[in-house]
């Protein structure tokens, strides 16, 4: 069974962006330190451990998301018989 590469790359980059967003605003709510976090700061430019950085990291996370899911359902239907 082959994956629909538009599909399946949209729902990663959903996915992916909406991690990211939603671990951040775990991170403030509940006061963790943000250091292991913030170290997606040096990947996604404009990303830090703040509510504004929060939708950095939803966008970046979408489009992250897009890239490496397409990648891996290509590969997928190129192995796949």
């Amino acid at each position: 069974m082959k994956l629909n590469v538009k599909s399946f790359s949209l729902t990663a980059g959903i996915l992916w962006g909406i991690a990211i967003f939603l671990l951040t605003i775990w991170f403030i709510c509940f006061g963790y330190d943000g250091n292991t976090l913030s170290l997606l700061g040096k990947v996604y430019l404009g990303y830090s451990v703040t509510w504004v950085g929060a939708f950095i990291g939803l966008i970046w996370g979408f489009v992250d998301g897009i890239i490496f899911g397409a990648i891996f359902a290509w590969l997928y239907n190129k192995f796949v018989k």
